[in-house]
């Protein structure tokens, strides 16, 4: 009897756990998914209609479309202020649909006779190489999402099946892959892009300090040492002109400003060397340690404990140098700047205490990259 009792239980508990297993289930399933990809869609139809000038010779549809987009992105902030279960995002993707249809509508005219298939494609190849090109350039050293660049392979990869296939004639084959390719790679490239440009919003703050750093080098006839994090370069001053200019490896995470311990970020702002450490007296063959965390970094620091930006428990990092034992190829600091040893020992012997070192994003303005 007590066996039967104890094996009745166990039956009551699985098919208790089952229900609980079920409903949640159901629950999940039942959250409704923004239609993500049919916005993307629309986007990359509003792009190809611009490159094809749609602007300037389809001008009513090409509003119309730019129109629908923007009524389905605020329709699409409406509902995500919605409770989860109660969003209902049918009219954004109506909106989309709208959108990519007359963006598709305004190309179309505007290509009058470029619609050959064969032309089509040729074009459609030659832009994304270029978009290829122009994410090697500006982001092979720009830490990306490990999913961003899982789009970017993907795209690359559907890129030559696509050229693979238009070289063999198999144009149909070549058309799916294209448009799958331009799907991910446009997608991917306007993300960085917009990514690369709110970290270039902090530029005029760059200048204003390496202007600075450059000009008390020149009065008081003094070294400065500049590091350009974008372009990975240490750039030596010497009354005011550049004496040398080296390499660098980073934080894992450079990009932006060190908030906490531990986030892999090097900072940015005006600081000045406080201690030089030989060979003897660092793992790093030498070393150069700066003023990091400086008052205006403990300021910024308290600012976002305060806003709740941060949270309470968090620690401000510290212990950043320039040092040695870099020339690895990679970003492989928690936050300090390395050169390869030969480097290393000129700015070493150059360098005393209280020589200043400014780390800024980038000497030059977000335009002057693209030239």
């Amino acid at each position: 009897m007590r066996i039967k009792k104890v094996w009745k239980r166990i039956v009551i508990y699985t098919i208790i756990l089952a229900l609980i297993i079920l409903t949640v289930i159901i629950l999940v399933r039942s959250i409704p998914e923004p239609p993500k990809e049919k916005v993307a869609y629309a986007r990359i139809a509003i792009s190809d209609a611009t490159s094809n000038k749609a602007d300037t010779y389809s001008k009513n549809l090409y509003r119309e479309a730019k129109a629908l987009y923007d009524s389905a992105m605020i329709n699409w902030q409406e509902e995500n202020k919605r409770f989860i279960y109660f969003r209902n995002y049918e009219k954004v993707a109506g909106f989309a649909e709208l959108s990519a249809r007359k963006a598709e509508q305004a190309a179309k005219i505007s290509k009058n006779n470029v619609s050959d298939l064969n032309l089509y494609l040729r074009q459609k190849i030659d832009k994304l190489n270029n978009i290829a090109d122009q994410i090697d350039k500006r982001f092979s050293s720009y830490p990306l999402s490990a999913e961003a660049w899982e789009r970017i392979s993907k795209g690359r990869m559907l890129l030559k099946e696509s050229e693979v296939a238009y070289n063999k004639g198999q144009y149909a084959e070549a058309k799916v892959k294209v448009n799958d390719s331009e799907l991910l790679l446009t997608d991917s490239y306007e993300k960085a892009t917009t990514h690369l440009k709110k970290y270039f919003n902090s530029y005029p703050d760059w200048k204003k300090w390496a202007d600075r750093t450059i000009r008390e080098s020149r009065q008081n006839q003094s070294y400065s040492i500049i590091i350009d994090k974008y372009s990975r370069k240490c750039l030596v001053y010497f009354g005011g002109i550049k004496k040398y200019e080296y390499n660098v490896e980073l934080g894992k995470n450079w990009v932006g400003d060190k908030r906490v311990k531990g986030d892999k970020a090097t900072p940015e702002g005006m600081y000045k060397i406080v201690k030089k450490f030989g060979s003897n007296k660092t793992k790093y063959h030498k070393a150069l340690l700066i003023d990091y965390p400086n008052e205006t970094d403990r300021e910024e620091f308290r600012r976002e404990i305060a806003r709740g930006a941060l949270p309470k428990n968090a620690k401000i990092g510290n212990l950043i140098e320039i040092h040695g034992d870099g020339g690895r190829g990679i970003d492989w600091t928690e936050g300090c700047i390395s050169l390869i040893n030969s480097e290393m020992d000129v700015v070493f012997k150059i360098a005393n205490e209280g020589t200043p070192v400014t780390i800024i994003g980038s000497m030059v303005d977000l335009d002057q990259l693209r030239d």
